[in-house]
């Protein structure tokens, strides 16, 4: 029987036999990961130089965009490397500390958008109370306590997933890593440890789903209660591309990992992974500005600015001075 300390790398599964196949997720995944990056460096630079964008709204919407960027940053490249490489092995330290920071990551991003949806109730629920409610000493308590709860649970499924005894080989069916693939190497009872731990875990989470829920039905009604027309397509505005981020991420990421054994297989997994992983972080950017006008218009500025710095510097360097 082999024990944990004897594994020094894991095996992923590969993306496809056929060499052009890993290329195309190769270029894929590459493409998806810079339009990320991208995009949600122009939000975090948005929000951070424009005045008008320092409001609760977009200081979590600023911390969402930094959790994205660490979401869409750790499974993926190891992912790439080994399709363009054509290599399955992933080092154990190496996997400990993907674990660690994509459990983080995930845990803090559900976290947020709990708190993003009491953002929204208080503003269309209790507008007049939206400045004591969500002062920025509030928010930034709130986000701080997103960040803190989801490395103290990443922390915890980690240390207890890899003290666990290993005797099913090194060979992992998902194309990064995931607790469950995990345990299906276990060879004894105390990988129940661990299921008890994402029971619990499932329980929170479900929890804050029925908050979130909650948030919604009471903003539905307050919503449909306004007079105006145009008042509720703003209201409805406002809360859509949250409620669509969360549509995405939540019911995937408890199938990933609360769907029975009998269903799991290697092409189903990776596609569910893929769906919570990569793709919100991926289209988080798009979708929360595509029907904000003051999201726009700051990233339309910083895009300009940057633009119009660049061609300062192309020509002052032509003229053999220094960029500033």
């Amino acid at each position: 029987m082999s024990n944990i300390s004897s594994i020094t790398h894991f095996l992923l599964l590969p993306f496809a036999d056929a060499r052009e196949l890993q290329l195309w997720h190769f270029w894929l995944f590459l493409s998806m990961s810079l339009a990320a990056l991208m995009a949600n460096g122009l939000i975090i630079t948005s929000t951070i130089c424009d005045q008008h964008l320092h409001t609760p709204r977009y200081f979590f919407l600023l911390n969402l965009s930094l959790l994205d960027l660490g979401c869409i940053s750790t499974p993926d490249p190891k992912s790439m490397a080994n399709s363009l490489w054509v290599t399955r092995a992933f080092s154990y330290t190496g996997w400990v500390a993907q674990l660690l920071v994509f459990l983080f990551v995930i845990s803090a991003e559900y976290s947020l958008l709990t708190i993003m949806s009491y953002d929204h109730y208080v503003a269309i629920c209790k507008p007049l109370h939206y400045g004591s409610l969500l002062g920025s000493r509030a928010c930034v308590h709130m986000a701080a306590a997103a960040w803190g709860t989801g490395f103290l649970s990443a922390l915890l499924h980690t240390a207890n997933t890899f003290s666990l005894p290993l005797c099913g080989g090194n060979a992992v069916e998902q194309l990064f890593c995931e607790i469950p693939h995990i345990l299906k190497l276990s060879c004894s009872h105390s990988y129940l440890r661990e299921v008890g731990l994402l029971s619990l875990r499932f329980c929170l989470a479900l929890g804050c789903f029925v908050f979130i829920v909650g948030c919604y039905v009471q903003i539905f009604m307050a919503v449909l209660r306004i007079p105006s027309e145009q008042g509720r397509h703003k209201a409805f505005s406002t809360c859509l591309p949250h409620l669509a981020v969360v549509s995405v991420f939540v019911p995937t990421a408890v199938f990933a990992y609360m769907k029975p054994p009998c269903i799991s297989s290697p092409s189903l997994d990776p596609v569910v992974s893929v769906l919570y992983s990569v793709v919100p972080s991926a289209v988080n950017p798009l979708i929360y500005s595509l029907r904000n006008q003051e999201l726009k218009d700051a990233v339309r500025k910083q895009m300009t600015a940057c633009v119009s710095a660049a061609i300062r510097c192309l020509f002052s360097s032509s003229k053999g001075s220094q960029c500033r």
